[in-house]
């Protein structure tokens, strides 16, 4: 009896062994992306410089993907005068408007992937680092870092697995978040 039961034991455990290495060596597949299309038809000569930027957020990020021209969550814009901007209607969707006067003086990669931050959920933190990506124009016009800092890939990845973290905001009637005056006035000649 005793050798019956062991070789039920040594049965049990192969199975147990097989079903274990089928499990590891099968894993539930990851969950997906979350995909936000963005449009540049009305980005212009900043086309290219949106494409990069996308490029350098998948690149830092985790379940999100910015992808061209697939549909309109974020609408991309040159415009001449008044700053850039972006305007947020709920996280992944909103504006981006590039001031071609500002992007004469900043980078204009910097600014476009700034704005698009604020699309993904990042505030203004204007403390004139030009590591920090969200610092903005604080940086001043000789910083072209265009890269999120680790800790602002992270909030974004985070945002998007569903951990959402509140942020500073300011709406219009609307309820859209607006984020302005991140770069400062466009610099004017001394005569």
């Amino acid at each position: 009896m005793t050798s019956r039961l062991s070789r039920i034991a040594v049965a049990m455990l192969a199975t147990v062994g097989a079903t274990l290495a089928v499990t590891v060596a099968n894993p539930a597949p990851a969950s997906a992306a979350m995909t936000i299309c963005y449009n540049t038809s009305q980005a212009g000569s900043y086309a290219g410089t949106a494409n990069q930027a996308a490029s350098i957020w998948n690149n830092a990020t985790v379940n999100l993907t910015l992808s061209a021209n697939c549909g309109s969550n974020l609408r991309i814009y040159r415009i001449t005068g008044g700053g850039s901007y972006a305007v947020r209607t709920s996280l992944g969707n909103g504006r981006v408007y590039i001031d071609t006067q500002q992007a004469a003086q900043y980078s204009v990669l910097r600014i476009m992937t700034h704005e698009i931050g604020h699309i993904l959920g990042l505030p203004d933190n204007y403390n004139g680092n030009c590591a920090l990506l969200m610092s903005g124009g604080s940086a001043g016009t000789g910083c072209t870092n265009p890269y999120p800092s680790s800790a602002e890939a992270n909030r974004v990845s985070n945002l998007f697995a569903g951990t959402r973290i509140a942020t500073e905001r300011s709406t219009d009637s609307a309820g859209a978040d607006i984020f302005r005056d991140s770069w400062p006035s466009v610099l004017t000649p001394v005569s």
